[in-house]
C-alpha cells in the first residue's frame, strides 16, 4: 500500500464528516461510489430508532442533507483510523465523533461517539466509499431530538 493511497482512502471519510459539517452538497457526494450502501440502523437501534438502510449516492447524500438543514449543526471528528488494501478495493474501520446541535437551541444535542466499518473502491486517483456501516460505541445528549 502507498502512503498516497492510505490518505485517499482515509480522505473519503474526512470528506464524509466536513462534507455535512459545511453542507456541501458536492463535497459530501464525492465521498461515495455512485452505488453506495449507507447504515446507521446500528448505531440508531442504540436509542429506539429504526432509520431505512440508504442506497445510491444521490439517495444518501440527499436524505442526510435534507434531514439537517436549517435545523441541525454538526461537526465530525475522525480518529484512529486502519486501513487494509487490496488492489482497487480497500476497507477503512475508525472511530467518529459527531456531535449534532439543533440549530435554533445548541442546548439540544446529541454527541455520538461511532465505530466505523467502511468498504471503499478506486475511482480514478481518488477512493470514495461504497458500504458504510455505523455502529454507536457511546452518546449523549438526545438523539431523538436530532434524528426523530
Amino acid at each position: 500500500m502507498t502512503t498516497q493511497d492510505r490518505v485517499e482512502i482515509i480522505d473519503a471519510l474526512y470528506r464524509f464528516g466536513l462534507g455535512q459539517d459545511l453542507k456541501d452538497r458536492e463535497l459530501f457526494a464525492s465521498s461515495f461510489a455512485a452505488d453506495a450502501e449507507l447504515d446507521f440502523r446500528p448505531a440508531a437501534a442504540r436509542w429506539g430508532a429504526h432509520p431505512p438502510l440508504m442506497t445510491g449516492r444521490d439517495a444518501i447524500v440527499d436524505t442526510i442533507l435534507a434531514m439537517f438543514d436549517g435545523r441541525v449543526d454538526t461537526t465530525h471528528q475522525v480518529t484512529n483510523p486502519r486501513v487494509t488494501l487490496d488492489g482497487d478495493t480497500a476497507r477503512l474501520t475508525a472511530l467518529v465523533e459527531a456531535q449534532h446541535l439543533l440549530s435554533a437551541d445548541h442546548g439540544t444535542h446529541a454527541l455520538l461517539k461511532n465505530r466505523y466499518d467502511v468498504e471503499l473502491v478506486r475511482d480514478g486517483d481518488r477512493w470514495v466509499m461504497r458500504k458504510v456501516v455505523i455502529e454507536n460505541a457511546w452518546y449523549t445528549g438526545d438523539p431523538v431530538a436530532i434524528f426523530g
